[in-house]
């Protein structure tokens, strides 16, 4: 048996780290990847509240400023920040595995690259929110209400150049684990939110126009709080101002920002196509609010997956950059196995209380019966949503976003929706069928993931890790 302080001098010592016990690895493990996704959480949580907030105060106002609202930031605004924060997810394999490298300069650089590319794309994305009345038109929105959203896309302009800047600056802390400073700027931001909304809306009467101020105003708090955080002195080496190393490189870092975006983008909207196809079944009215609350739960608990997906991303990371592949895997392990657990633990709460949870947002016993027939589906979807998002970050902190693209066209758009479609409209199953297609898809999705994981050489990974860091550390 292993004496006491053999074990201390073991774990002190970092060259035979894996001599020591499975408990305390992974304990130490568990650790270091908490120490990312509970601040994750709380922020993804604050964000989501944002928006939640906003549309209670639309609400107040009338339906069709609740409705105009809703579309604008689900349609228009959820498409450019889906792709942005995509595009910026670029940084957690970049930053994370320089900071495994200790090559701490190259952060900062990163981030400025990063502001470029994203700006460039937001600039791109203009034309969406100048043409959001035709393009809502187009997808069958009502006049009155496709008129009224344009609108409001116009006034969330300034919110859409936020997300080129925060995005690239919540990466950028969360690789280098300064993620408590997320947290708390979020928690400021949300403070901010809500004394704006009440004043602006509630006090000054400012109307809709008023409610999209809100959010574009507590979201360029959120960039100047976190530029600010970062520049006067709380990253002395990852920060060494602005450079025009920035500059060069664009290329390649363009790619890489796209597939991360294409890759993510594919994701978000997976599951607002959903929406949009059960809008078109016949007497769709229960259906879709019964939907709607199910995928309400779903949004917030979500927000505990794609904590790991950065919480994974950034440690597998760390890892490859440091050179240690073994290290990326037991990481990932880890990091699969906690969330499978908490996706356990959601399974089985939906699953008890599968006639109750509804009561949250109605009290229609048609809708309440609709919602209780899609728990299962509801459960399930929540057990694959545990392993998908943490799989989907062992591939950014790998780099192989490109591939991952790939991988969710062919299961979302080439199986899942067509299975979705032929369930739901051939099969008649309805809601149930085009969701259970849906389903069939993220499941072959995340058994590639699985098995592209697997099979993964990692002190392979961890050569390629070293390679990148070599190579776009040059100044070209």
């Amino acid at each position: 048996m292993e004496r006491g302080e053999e074990r201390v001098a073991l774990l002190k010592g970092g060259e035979r780290k894996e001599e020591v016990g499975l408990g305390v690895r992974v304990w130490e493990e568990s650790k270091k990847l908490w120490v990312i996704v509970a601040p994750a959480i709380f922020s993804r949580v604050v964000t989501y509240s944002m928006n939640i907030i906003t549309q209670a105060f639309a609400g107040h106002l009338g339906d069709l400023e609740l409705a105009s609202i809703s579309i604008a930031n689900t349609v228009v605004v959820g498409f450019s920040f889906g792709l942005m924060l995509g595009m910026a997810s670029a940084l957690e394999t970049l930053c994370g595995q320089a900071f495994g490298a200790k090559k701490y300069h190259m952060l900062g650089v990163y981030m400025q690259r990063s502001w470029i590319v994203l700006f460039l794309c937001a600039v791109l994305l203009l034309p969406i929110y100048f043409f959001a009345t035709p393009i809502l038109r187009l997808t069958g929105q009502p006049p009155e209400l496709a008129a009224q959203a344009g609108i409001v896309s116009i006034w969330f302009i300034p919110l859409h150049f936020s997300f080129a800047f925060l995005f690239p600056l919540q990466r950028f802390l969360q690789c280098q684990l300064k993620n408590n400073a997320n947290a708390v700027i979020s928690g400021i931001a949300l403070v901010v939110h809500i004394f704006v909304s009440w004043l602006f809306v509630s006090k000054l009467q400012f109307g809709l126009i008023g409610v999209a101020a809100t959010l574009n105003f507590s979201w360029w708090v959120a960039v100047l709080l976190q530029f600010a955080y970062v520049s006067c002195g709380s990253c002395p080496h990852t920060w060494k101002g602005f450079s025009m190393e920035a500059f060069t490189g664009l290329w390649e870092f363009l790619k890489l920002s796209a597939a991360s975006g294409v890759m993510l983008c594919l994701e978000n909207w997976y599951y607002r196509i959903l929406i949009l196809l059960t809008g078109n079944l016949k007497n769709a009215e229960i259906a879709v609010d019964a939907l709607s609350i199910c995928m309400s739960i779903n949004g917030w608990e979500m927000m505990i997956p794609l904590a790991f997906f950065a919480g994974t991303g950034v440690r597998v990371a760390n890892e490859l950059g440091a050179g240690n592949g073994r290290g990326a895997k037991f990481a990932t392990i880890v990091s699969v196995t906690t969330s499978i657990v908490i996706g356990l633990f959601f399974w089985v709460l939906i699953m008890s209380l599968h006639d109750k949870f509804a009561l949250i947002f109605s009290s229609s016993k048609v809708v309440l019966q609709a919602v209780d027939k899609l728990s299962v589906l509801l459960a399930f979807t929540i057990l694959l949503n545990s392993i998908q998002p943490v799989l989907s970050g062992v591939a950014v902190g790998s780099g192989w976003q490109s591939t991952v693209a790939y991988v969710n066209i062919g299961t979302y758009y080439f199986i899942g929706i067509p299975l979705g479609v032929l369930m739901g409209w051939l099969f008649h199953f309805g809601v149930l069928g085009i969701w259970g297609g849906m389903i069939c898809g993220t499941a072959v999705q995340t058994l590639i993931l699985a098995a592209l994981t697997i099979r993964c050489d990692w002190n392979k990974e961890a050569m390629i890790a070293s390679t990148r860091m070599e190579k776009w550390a040059q100044p070209k």
